[in-house]
This record gives structure tokens, C-alpha cells and sequence, in this order.
């Protein structure tokens, strides 16, 4: 898979790719993630890509020509073709089912934006998918698209040590469910013990115990996430 990033702060992603299992999956040729600086297709000698709003307003826009011809340009650094997600408080929510879907594209596009956002004939000519990771506004869209890359290529077979992991996550798998708890030694720490099923070796109870939480805790702490049911969200299981 290949991740183009379109960005004009270029400067803050080597330290995230160069980390853990991203720049594992990096070294083995699993994902190929390029970022490109926008102002590379600025027009003019100060490379300026935002203007003053029309209608006036606070702050600044990014400018139509230097993103779109940047996008056209690096459609054709690849022979696949190419999804263009565009980041943005605007966008529909993202989720686990929509990192299983960019999961699935051969090349995705993330256009991170700054200031006041795109100028709308962006949008309007390039078509892209409108992504929100919160409804919160974030300085610029580089966190997002730290976001969605860690959340996609961790769904790319290869990069976990065990591609199970992914699929018994929170919001994976058909039920979308949250993950049950999980232990590991010491058997037991400031008097709290680890549940005694998980210690008797037996599998089809151990499963049992864990649908049975990962049901529990979702009812308690994200019911809204069953079938037919809506409610807020508690804090915490009690």
C-alpha cells in the first residue's frame, strides 16, 4: 500500500514514520508512505499558497491552484489510482470501519489542511473524501493524518506480529464490540487477582468469559454501539 501525505509542514513526519511498527512495515515493504510539501507548487518566488477569504473574514485559505495541481501531479508518481481523503473538521466521523475500507485501497492521498481551510473549488474539483477524526479543530490536519495512517496500516496483513490482534479489537469485526480486559503477570498485585477462568487452560470457557465481558462492557460504557439500542456512554464499568 502507498500513503501520499500532502502537507506544508513536511517537517513532522520522520520522527512518527521512524517509530515502532510503522517503520517496520516501512523497512519491509509493506506500506510506502511519501510526503510531499505543498509549497513545491506555490506560483510565485515566496512560495504562497493561502489568501485573504473573499467576504472577509479572520485568517487565511489555502489557495485552489497549488492544491489541486499538487494532487494531479502526484496521482501520477504511481501507476495505481489514487483515494484522496481530505481532512477536515467538516468531514463525516472516522472509524474503524472506514480505516477497514482506506485499508483496502492500494494508494490513499491525505490532504492536511491549515488556517481557515480549502478554498471550496478544491473540494469541488477534486472530489475527495471529507474525514473528521473528532468534532474538535486541531491547528492543521497533519495529527489527523497521523491518525488514520496509524489506524490503517496496523490493518495491512504483515505488520502486527499477529494479524489476529487486529480483528478482536474495539469496533473490529462484525459486532464492533469493545475489547474485553486483559492480564498478564503477576498472577496477582496489591491484592487484585487476575479472573480465575483465564488461568484454567480451558479455551472454550476462556472464550465464553470474554464475549461475556467484551459484551458487558460495551452495554455499560458504549451501548450505542448495539443493535437497537442508543444511550450516553458512563465514564466507567463500576
Amino acid at each position: 500500500m502507498r500513503i501520499d501525505v500532502l502537507t506544508l509542514f513536511p517537517a513532522m513526519f520522520p520522527g512518527y514514520l521512524g517509530q515502532s511498527l510503522l517503520c517496520k512495515a516501512i523497512e519491509q515493504g509493506l506500506v510506502d508512505v511519501q510526503v510531499h510539501d505543498l509549497r513545491t507548487w506555490a506560483r510565485d518566488k515566496r512560495q504562497t499558497v493561502d489568501d485573504r477569504p473573499f467576504g472577509g473574514g479572520p485568517g487565511m485559505v489555502l489557495k485552489v491552484e497549488p492544491v489541486v495541481e499538487s494532487v494531479e501531479a502526484i496521482r501520477v508518481m504511481a501507476d495505481d489510482p489514487v483515494h484522496v481523503v481530505l481532512l477536515t473538521p467538516q468531514g463525516h466521523r472516522f472509524d474503524q470501519a472506514t480505516a477497514e475500507r482506506l485499508a483496502s485501497q492500494s494508494r490513499v492521498l491525505l490532504l492536511c489542511g491549515r488556517y481557515e481551510g480549502f478554498d471550496q473549488r478544491i473540494i469541488d474539483l477534486l472530489q475527495p473524501e471529507e474525514l473528521s477524526i473528532g468534532d474538535y479543530v486541531l491547528n492543521g490536519g497533519e495529527v489527523a493524518a497521523m491518525v488514520v495512517i496509524d489506524a490503517v496500516v496496523r490493518l495491512i496483513p504483515g505488520v502486527l506480529g499477529d494479524d489476529r490482534s487486529c480483528h478482536e479489537d474495539s469496533f473490529s469485526g462484525e459486532s464492533r464490540r469493545l475489547e474485553h480486559e486483559q492480564y498478564t503477570r503477576p498472577r496477582e498485585y496489591r491484592g487484585l487477582n487476575v479472573p480465575e477462568v483465564l488461568l484454567s487452560g480451558d479455551h472454550g470457557k476462556i472464550a465464553d468469559w470474554r464475549e461475556q465481558r467484551s459484551d458487558q462492557k460495551t452495554r455499560e460504557r458504549r451501548a450505542d454501539l448495539l443493535p437497537g439500542q442508543s444511550c450516553e456512554p458512563t465514564d466507567r464499568i463500576p
